[in-house]
Parts: structure tokens; sequence; C-alpha cells
């Protein structure tokens, strides 16, 4: 399975937010990622499954 956006159920993204700052989050043009622009952190999409940890969000 891929990294990608079609795994996800939108109305999930929809209820999504970052978990330092509270805000909503952004999907990655590749679909790879939740951009967190408040935070300046990119949270990745590992088969499907968002990892909304700060210690594995890297630096946006």
């Amino acid at each position: 399975m891929d990294n990608d956006i079609s795994t996800i159920d939108p109305k999930l993204l929809e209820l999504l937010v970052c978990p330092v700052t509270r805000a909503n989050l952004m999907l990655s043009a590749d679909g790879k990622e939740l951009i967190s622009e408040n935070a300046s952190l990119a949270y990745p999409i590992r088969k499907g499954i968002p990892i909304l940890l700060a210690s594995e969000a890297r630096k946006n």
C-alpha cells in the first residue's frame, strides 16, 4: 500500500488538527504529509495513517 491520500477518508481529514497548535492541517501536494502552517511542521502519512506526533514531524 502506498502513502497516498486515497487511503484516508476525506471526512477524517476535516477532523484532524495539529497536536501542537490545534490548527487545521492541509494535505501536501504529493499526499504524503499533513502540513501545519501555524507550527511549520509536516506530519507523515504512513500506509494511509497520519502520524500526528510532534516527535515524528519534520520542520516545514
